[in-house]
């Protein structure tokens, strides 16, 4: 019975998400009222702020078992985005023993083992299914009571949150002792007006959010990290793709090269991270850009970009907020730590986020530290909430699911290795014609990559 689904749903506090999950969840309340059925409980995952890392999931099992463990049959998690059709899910689980563990989703799976995925099952990485997130998916709740029980008496082991619905199908799966995932052809990621939707208890929308028109080009500055080695080939290719989609664009090395141009900001070249680097663009862009400049994206120079698609997201966004925005990964989630925007997908501020942030006396513990992680750290001290888009990727289209991509618009993808990332931008990024009058989109078939 409908009472008997707690659903969770993956929300965030910034304004534009907040909204977009309490919309979700009234229509869920909405539905069980015009089915004259006892309302369910709906939890927003951003309310649940006991926890930092309480968007990973598994550490709120201990607590789902003990609040939902005994009146409960379900937990069912899906995005602010995804369309829940009550009915049609409530005669789907129907089809389930709700007794026994049982893990549902919408399939997905690795083509080729990848980096993002720590190159997991590489014989052969599609006999492993985990879950679109998109689609919605469900534990039933004796699964729910054995994996707070085992967390109970071994906590979380792992450091990184990268990909969280791989990570988590690995978790219950337990190397082969528990379930697998059992796909539910209910539960889609095709659009609401799809004809294909018919038998669908969920759907998910293919869209870019665009909340009024898009941010003007001069109200995002673009910083771009590079260094001497890599001008000669990494920095034709920006300027061959995205560069010219920017009205306020600097290059930042440890060598000014007046063709570029560069420009140096007096900090050596590190190996590893770039934390002092990272820092010096903050303090330039507060303290040398136009204060009516509201956006600062700083991205690495083998990062592909699409700024056009970023200004129409950026729309959905209030500059007066603290805004710190792109793909979200977590350290240490499971014993306190952090979650933070990964570099390689690009880094997008609001100038009130990067004011808060050098106003803090929270700076670099070394010049090679890893600045993404830094700077999630120091959010995190300051309360504010970092922003995830999965629209932003730290990897190159290949090292995600044909599937999981094919209901996106991105914003971004990372590397060039083994790639023509030229072409993996015009197929993936460029502005297409009926997105942009003057724009010509080169003809590539995203099959073909």
């Amino acid at each position: 019975e409908l009472k008997g689904i707690v659903f969770v749903i993956q929300s965030q506090s910034n304004s534009f998400h907040s909204k977009r999950a309490e919309d979700l969840k009234r229509d869920i309340l909405k539905q069980a009222v015009d089915l004259g059925k006892e309302l369910p409980t709906v939890l927003l995952i951003h309310q649940i702020d006991r926890h930092e890392g309480a968007w990973t999931i598994l550490p709120l099992m201990t607590d789902f078992s003990v609040t939902y463990g005994r009146n409960s049959s379900w937990i069912f998690f899906c995005e602010e985005d995804t369309r829940i059709q009550v009915i049609k899910l409530v005669e789907t689980l129907r089809r389930f023993d709700k007794s026994k563990e049982w893990f549902l989703g919408k399939a997905l799976y690795d083509e080729e083992s990848t980096i993002i995925h720590h190159y997991a099952f590489a014989e052969n990485p599609t006999v492993f299914k985990f879950p679109d997130f998109a689609a919605g998916w469900a534990l039933s709740i004796p699964l729910v009571n054995k994996l707070a029980k085992k967390l109970k008496s071994e906590p979380l082991k792992s450091d990184f949150t990268i990909d969280l619905k791989h990570e988590i199908a690995l978790y219950i799966w337990q190397k082969g002792e528990g379930p697998h995932l059992t796909p539910v052809p209910e539960f889609c990621t095709d659009d609401v007006n799809s004809y294909k939707v018919d038998h669908c208890a969920t759907t998910f929308s293919n869209f870019l959010p665009l909340c009024g028109e898009p941010v003007n080009k001069e109200d995002v500055f673009v910083a771009v990290k590079t260094c001497r080695k890599f001008h000669g080939d990494r920095i034709p290719v920006v300027k061959q793709t995205w560069e010219r989609e920017t009205a306020l664009i600097e290059y930042y090395s440890d060598y000014a090269d007046i063709s570029i141009p560069t420009i140096d900001l007096g900090i050596p070249n590190t190996d590893r991270g770039h934390c002092g680097k990272t820092f010096a663009i903050l303090e330039r862009f507060l303290n040398h850009t136009s204060p009516r400049t509201p956006w600062l994206v700083v991205v690495d120079d083998d990062t592909l970009i699409s700024i056009f698609r970023l200004r129409k997201l950026l729309s959905c966004y209030d500059p007066n907020e603290p805004v710190f925005l792109g793909e979200r990964y977590g350290y240490g989630l499971g014993t306190g730590g952090y979650s933070y925007i990964t570099g390689g997908g690009g880094m997008v501020f609001s100038r009130t986020a990067v004011q808060k942030l050098l106003a803090s006396k929270c700076r670099c513990y070394s010049m090679d530290a890893p600045d993404d992680m830094v700077l999630g750290m120091c959010f995190s001290g300051l309360g504010i909430p970092i922003t995830h888009s999965p629209l932003f990727h730290q990897a190159r289209p290949m090292d995600y699911p044909k599937d999981y991509l094919s209901h996106q618009i991105p914003v971004s993808f990372h590397k060039h290795w083994n790639i023509d990332p030229v072409k993996v931008y015009f197929t993936w990024l460029a502005p297409n014609t009926e997105e942009s009058s003057n724009g010509k989109k080169v003809g590539y078939n995203r099959e073909d990559l």
